[in-house]
Parts: structure tokens; C-alpha cells; sequence
């Protein structure tokens, strides 16, 4: 069962509070899209189901990173001075970040490969699905448009039998606060959304989708098709 759609809602600030570094982000179309719209209500219903754990919801993302090393020693932190580091930087290749979050439970995952082919993301989800929620009947995976994130991908991967019937897709809150800072290597940067995987998983950290199909249909009108 695949969803392949994520209105992405990132920050709302209070009303009538000012504050400029928060943004709402939204995949929308230039004008009404019926195929649009009925892709968003069906994920929006998707958001809004009780928890079964048959049935389990995942949501898949992946985030490309850059590997930056440093070209000078940067000058520690201290009382009243912030960390100093060089403008110039050296470029040390690429990685990627494939993510899954459960979003009822507060559970996610973090892993980090050398590229994002059909293959890397099949194998991802074979993963979630073969040794995650290997008791399932069937999980529903909710994702974004990405050309990856299609049923082709799952014979990219190895697969035991069995395994196609009980995928599906979804999409994850991203370790942003892991990446604020250079990464130099691929093995940094496994340990450093290690870090913050476990961390989040410890205090499970839920995610409550309030945004409805009512709202929608009231706030984006101008995307629903006039008859």
C-alpha cells in the first residue's frame, strides 16, 4: 500500500508573534489539481489512523549530505565567544540519509549510505519491512514524489520471498540537528545520527497530525477543481 505524497508541514508560529526563522513549507500546485488534491486527502486519512499493529504506518524520507572537512583547526567555544571556524572548507564527496519514522509510536531510524539509487532504497525497505515489522500483515508506507520511491525499486533489492506483498512507504522528520555543523566523513556522520537517533527514540517522540481533510478543504480551496 503506497501513498506517494507528503504535504510537509514544518513550523507554525503563534499568532500574531514575529518570528522569522520559522517557515511553513507545502508541496503544492500552481493552480487546482484534482490528482493533487485526492493524493492529499488520501494521505491526510492515512495520518489520522488509530494505531495496529497489523497494519503499522511508516514514513520514509532520505536527506542528501554534503561531507565537508575542515582546511584549519577551529578555535574552541569560551565564555562569551562562540565556536570560530575557517570560511574555506574541503569538499570530501557526498553521502545520503534514508529515514524512517513511525510516527504513533515515536520510533525512527537513521541510515546512512553512500548513495540513493532504486537499489539503496529498495534495500532500506526490504530492511523496514523483513526485520522491523516482520510480524505485519502489511506496511504502509507514506512517501514523497521522489523517482526512487516506486514499486520498481523493490526489485532492485535481494529479497526474500514473500516480502513484496507486505510493502509499502513513508516519510520522516529529518537529524537537522546533527547537521548544522561541517561533517568531514561518512563515519562521522553515522555516528553523529546515531547520537541523535537513539536520543529521540529514548524519549519517543511522537508526532501529532492535527492538519485534517476538513481543513484542507477550507484553507487550499483554491487547489480543488471548480464544477
Amino acid at each position: 500500500e503506497i501513498h506517494p505524497f507528503r504535504p510537509s508541514h514544518v513550523c507554525r508560529p503563534r499568532k500574531n508573534s514575529v518570528k522569522p526563522w520559522l517557515k511553513e513549507q507545502w508541496c503544492i500546485p500552481a493552480g487546482p489539481s484534482g490528482a493533487f488534491v485526492a493524493a492529499m486527502e488520501d494521505v491526510i486519512e492515512v495520518y489520522h489512523r488509530a494505531y495496529d499493529p497489523k497494519r503499522p504506518v511508516v514514513c520514509i524520507d532520505e536527506q542528501p549530505v554534503q561531507l565537508i572537512g575542515e582546511t584549519r583547526t577551529p578555535i574552541t567555544a569560551g565564555p562569551g565567544r562562540p565556536l570560530r571556524y575557517d570560511y574555506e572548507y574541503k569538499r570530501n564527496g557526498t553521502a545520503n540519509l534514508f529515514l524512517a519514522f513511525a510516527p504513533l509510536v515515536g520510533w525512527r531510524h537513521v541510515e546512512v549510505t553512500e548513495r540513493r539509487t532504486a537499489k539503496d532504497f529498495g534495500t532500506f525497505l526490504r530492511w523496514v519491512v523483513d526485520e522491523v515489522y516482520g510480524e505485519a500483515e502489511k506496511v504502509v508506507l507514506v512517501t514523497d514524489n521522489l523517482n526512487v520511491h516506486a514499486a520498481g525499486s523493490l526489485y532492485e533489492a535481494p529479497r526474500r520471498g514473500g516480502w513484496w506483498g507486505g510493502a509499502g512507504g513513508g516519510c520522516a522528520p529529518r537529524p537537522r540537528q546533527c547537521l548544522d555543523r561541517r561533517t568531514p566523513t561518512i563515519e562521522e556522520l553515522r555516528r553523529r545520527v546515531g547520537a541523535w537517533e537513539n536520543a529521540r527514540n529514548d524519549r519517543l517522540v511522537e508526532a501529532k497530525w492535527q492538519f485534517t481533510t476538513a481543513d484542507a478543504r477550507v484553507k487550499l480551496h483554491r487547489l480543488y477543481p471548480s464544477i
